[in-house]
């Protein structure tokens, strides 16, 4: 089956090679001609382990075609999918959906007669339905077949989650673009993944709904770490005992500095922005996002803490930048909270980050880089531990300590210990839900 997909962004272009993988001829199409070109020449522009070998395999095999013009990729198309990006709109925190429209408007013009027009994007309910509004107001038609089928990837293991799913989740409300779907899947419902048949609506929702859970959860176990500071006790055993409940699960109960990339931020906001315009308020969501800005301020001050009160001229070494590890994502990274007031107050930062380079340049003008933990806390008064990559998770704390000038460690994503630390010559010591300590 012949697939074009609109935009080659995170979910664009995993989505278009793994189609490729399945066995479908597949036409990314991009605006971003630089992109387009780095493309077929076999270059990934993202960071996503396996990806760029999927690439070439795709490529070699002659299902995977890339291009800037989708009037050329879209004639014999059988599903055309949209997914490009709904970032959120600073002025109210919905979904901005401009691109997604223009996709549709432009696609209309050039898309076969029968044609199924498939929202991958992350869209809030009834975006779906102004999508098949808009194609049939361009194409002057009674009708079109339109299909809702959000994505569940997750940055550093999308190959895994797109080939083997938890579900698949389709919505539509015709019989063709049912059957399309199905037909399109067909090489995972064979193998027993779940393909999961909804109206439009709830698609859109179930998207929506998955994401506000889990930031919920992260956002809970993040103020229980806050309680378990204040009267003593381990975050990380209370975690442990609440995940054994099956109905709970252990999943999404590490506290930390909070949740952030490309997803959770924007799409509570989104749910919450939705819920209010129709009349049915979700003041949890809302507490969570609230709950989630402030974790970030509570980092600031354990630092701030760390350091009695006066950051001006202190050296601090940051581990990790990204969102999370095995990406170079920096969208919505609690770095870009947590840093910038540091810099405001004087410090003087030194990062080192497996992937975050390139993009941590940019977001963080001021800082010098360095090649590993050792060469960052050289001389340095603090190194915090802000993404928890492979290459910070057996450092040797003494050796760390013994290169800086005052061997202080905020570790916000609890890889160590209050007691290992100390054992290694720190003589303060932060995390998140344990007691700290400070000589």
């Amino acid at each position: 089956m012949k697939i074009v997909m609109i935009g080659t962004g995170y979910v664009g272009l995993v989505s278009g090679i793994c189609f490729a993988e399945m066995g479908h001829e597949v036409v990314c199409v991009d605006k971003d001609a630089s992109k387009i070109n780095a493309l077929n020449s076999g270059q990934v522009p993202i960071y996503e382990p396996g990806l760029e070998d999927l690439l070439a395999r795709n490529m070699t095999a002659g299902r995977l075609y890339f291009t800037t013009d989708l009037g050329a990729a879209a004639p014999g198309a059988e599903a055309a999918f949209i997914a490009v990006g709904t970032p959120e709109r600073k002025e109210d925190g919905a979904a901005d959906l401009s691109f997604v429209y223009a996709a549709a408007r432009e696609l209309s013009r050039v898309m076969d007669e029968g044609t199924v027009v498939v929202t991958k994007s992350t869209v809030p309910v009834g975006t779906n339905r102004q999508v098949a509004r808009i194609v049939m107001g361009v194409r002057g038609a009674d009708r079109v077949d339109v299909a809702s089928n959000p994505e569940f990837l997750r940055e550093s293991v999308a190959i895994s989650d797109f080939m083997k799913p938890d579900r698949v989740v389709v919505g539509t409300e015709t019989a063709r673009a049912r059957d399309l779907m199905a037909e399109i899947y067909q090489p995972l419902s064979r193998q027993g993944f779940p393909v999961i048949t909804t109206d439009l609506e709830s698609a859109e929702i179930i998207k929506y709904a998955a994401n506000a859970f889990l930031a919920t959860k992260i956002t809970f176990i993040n103020e229980i770490a806050r309680l378990c500071e204040k009267v003593g006790a381990d975050v990380e055993r209370v975690s442990e005992g609440m995940g054994l409940d099956t109905r709970i699960g252990k999943k999404f109960l590490k506290a930390g500095p909070g949740y952030g990339g490309s997803c959770f931020p924007k799409d509570t906001s989104a749910l919450a922005r939705t819920a209010q315009d129709a009349g049915a308020p979700m003041a949890l969501v809302e507490s969570v996002i609230e709950a989630n800005i402030r974790r970030k301020a509570d980092m600031v001050e354990k630092i701030t803490a760390l350091l009695d009160g006066d950051l001006s001229g202190k050296r601090i070494a940051v581990l990790g930048v990204t969102f999370k590890p095995e990406t170079d994502d920096m969208r919505e990274a609690p770095s870009l909270a947590i840093l910038p007031p540091l810099t405001a107050a004087g410090a003087e930062l030194v990062i080192v980050d497996p992937q975050g380079r390139r993009e941590g340049l940019r977001a963080f003008p001021g800082a010098d880089w360095a090649d590993d933990a050792y060469e960052a806390a050289a001389d340095g008064d603090l190194v915090i531990l802000l993404t928890e990559w492979d290459d910070f998770r057996n450092l040797d704390l003494e050796r760390l300590a013994q290169v800086m000038k005052e061997p202080h460690f905020a570790d916000f994503r609890n890889v160590y210990d209050a007691t290992a630390a100390r054992s290694a010559g720190f003589t303060a010591y932060a995390s998140v839900g344990h007691p700290d300590f400070k000589i």
